[in-house]
């Protein structure tokens, strides 16, 4: 009965351990976090969720000029697909808003909950 019990653990686990995240760190006038809030949740969550194996995004905002979001896929083809959606995004929608080019890191998920 354990053995049974563990490969389902380690199978959910394998099923897992190959997903991959996006975060990109923004600059901003801290005068603008209400208008680039609005504009990620209403407009710009709904482009990424379509992105091939979207698992989940987030989106923070200091309330000091700078904001982060983290995306998580199930693989590597959907998080480089966000990154070309939130840079085409960004330069038709949040340039007027970006202070500096953002920060991007990508890569696999080596552990998680």
């Amino acid at each position: 009965m354990g053995l049974g019990r563990n490969r389902v653990t380690n199978r959910k686990f394998q099923l897992r351990r190959h997903m991959f995240a996006v975060i990109r760190h923004y600059h901003f006038n801290p005068k603008d976090s209400a208008e680039i809030d609005r504009r990620v949740r209403e407009e710009f969550v709904p482009i990424v969720k379509k992105a091939k194996g979207f698992v989940r995004y987030y989106w923070l905002d200091t309330g000091r000029g700078e904001g982060a979001s983290v995306s998580v896929f199930r693989d590597k083809a959907g998080a480089d697909e966000s990154v070309h959606l939130a840079a085409d995004y960004v330069q038709e929608h949040l340039s007027k808003f970006i202070t500096q080019k953002p920060e991007i890191i990508e890569g696999p998920i080596k552990a998680h909950d």
